[in-house]
This record gives structure tokens, C-alpha cells and sequence, in this order.
């Protein structure tokens, strides 16, 4: 970048000029950056499975199902924020056959993981999960903003 005198107004505000050249220059390297973040995005989703859910409300409740036939309870990690769930476990294939062996393979084997963004606020502390043959259940009730109560002042 070549040396100029600065304006009165990027002495003013502390503003550099740059030239287009720079800015295109800017641009492209972002791009890349953001090209690469994404190579390396899919390279860890590569990694773990993704599970299938359905998510519907009810009036008081936000409910979550998803499939997580042969895995045990204990076996899944279920993380709750009030706008957010991530559900995480593994399923393992006991069984060794070779790969050559397969005429068709869709089951899905291995570790997987699920976020969740969730459409309004839940009360973390009053959500529950049920597994039921194979059928992950988590009912998160909703917080109600409408709610009031009258507080009474005590004197001291």
C-alpha cells in the first residue's frame, strides 16, 4: 500500500482509504475462509450420525420424537438450554459381517447427535423424556409469559 496524506475526514474519524483492488482482495480471502469452514463443517457432520425427530406443539407443551431403537436409556445424553436440546448416544452393531457380505445396508450404526432450536422458551427444570419400545418421547412444557401473580408486600 502506497503512503498518501490522509483527508480531513479520515484524520477526523480514523478511517484508512483503501483501494478497490485491497477490497477485492478482502473479499476473496473471506470467501475462501468461508468455503473452508464449511469443507470442514461437513467433514465433522461425516462423523456422527443424525437422528430424524418430529417437533409439534401443544397448548402448554413442545414435544420431540425420534427413533432410538437398540440403544438403552442410560446410553443417551440429553442436554436442555430453554431454547435449545442437543440429544447424543451411540448405537452399536455387535455383529461382524463383512462389508462383502451385505446385499443391502441402511441401518445406521455408530455415534449420533441432534440440536434442536426450539420455536419459544421452555421451563428446563419441569421437561421430561420417555423411551417407549424404541420411540424417544421429551415433552418440554412451554414458559407462560401471560402468567401473572399479585405479590404481597410485607412489612418489616
Amino acid at each position: 500500500m502506497t503512503k498518501h496524506k490522509k483527508s480531513f475526514f479520515e484524520r477526523l474519524t480514523g478511517t484508512v482509504k483503501i483501494s478497490d483492488d485491497e477490497v477485492e482482495e478482502e473479499v476473496e480471502e473471506e470467501a475462501e475462509e468461508v468455503e473452508e469452514a464449511k469443507e470442514r463443517s461437513l467433514a465433522e457432520d461425516d462423523s456422527d450420525g443424525q437422528l430424524a425427530v418430529d417437533v409439534y406443539q401443544t397448548n402448554n407443551d413442545i414435544i420431540i420424537k425420534t427413533m432410538v431403537a437398540g440403544i438403552r436409556p442410560e446410553d443417551l445424553d440429553i442436554s436442555i438450554t430453554r431454547d435449545m436440546v442437543t440429544i447424543k448416544g451411540s448405537r452399536e452393531d455387535n455383529i461382524s459381517i463383512e462389508d462383502d457380505d451385505f446385499f443391502h445396508r441402511e441401518l445406521f450404526w455408530g455415534s449420533f447427535s441432534r440440536t434442536i432450536l426450539l420455536p419459544q422458551e421452555i421451563e428446563i427444570e419441569e421437561a421430561e423424556a420417555i423411551e417407549r419400545h424404541g420411540l424417544l418421547t421429551i415433552k418440554l412444557p412451554k414458559i407462560n409469559k401471560d402468567r401473572q401473580t399479585k405479590l404481597r408486600v410485607k412489612a418489616s
